[in-house]
């Protein structure tokens, strides 16, 4: 069956809105399996479909990404300040806590610690300015968050190391991951 251009469209729209970050277009290609050019085609009617909603699409450097629409800027400037106010619930200290303690540190890490989606804990620590994101070196692709340097004066320190035991919290972190990831690779190639 051949896909459509608006087909296309509404995956690349899909897409967009689950992770929640941009994504690059040999990504869409890749996933979609579909040619850069259908992407591209994609990407323009998704654009021009969205110009009076309240998301637009935008494109940089090879990259797509759905943002809030900027005549809507009050709306979200009156959301933003309504989360600020918010407590951070268990979720948003939880993921706070394992920024803290293991970061700098990838979205999928920090869900496969704590086992259940993480993006809107993230979004709300990022909107409160609680956390910071940086592309990993070596992969523009991966974004790893950590925490801002505003969170560490709150909390009254001048580095992580300051944390509660930190060291022995960090390293226990880390010797999990590497079993976890051992036991997953031996898993694997015992099923083979």
């Amino acid at each position: 069956m051949e896909k459509t251009t608006h087909d296309i469209g509404n995956k690349i729209e899909a897409i967009l809105f689950y992770l929640a970050e941009p994504v690059e277009i040999a990504y869409l290609v890749k996933i979609l399996g579909v040619s850069k050019n259908e992407i591209e085609k994609a990407i323009l009617e998704l654009k021009e479909s969205l110009l009076q909603r309240g998301i637009h699409l935008v494109e940089h450097d090879n990259t797509v990404s759905l943002v809030t629409a900027p005549t809507l800027s009050d709306t979200i400037d009156t959301v933003i300040k309504n989360e600020r106010e918010r407590e951070l619930g268990r979720a948003g200290i939880e993921t706070l806590s394992i920024i803290a303690y293991k970061g700098p540190i990838s979205r999928k890490e920090i869900e496969y610690i704590r086992g259940v989606n993480s993006q809107f804990a993230l979004r709300n620590l990022l909107l409160r300015g609680l956390i910071e994101k940086q592309n990993k070196e070596g992969n523009d692709r991966v974004m790893l968050y950590t925490i801002t340097m505003d969170t560490l004066l709150h909390l009254g320190l001048s580095s992580v190391n300051e944390l509660p035991e930190y060291t022995a919290v960090h390293t226990e972190l880390s010797a999990e991951q590497v079993q976890e990831l051992e036991e997953e690779s031996n898993d694997i190639s015992d099923g083979e």
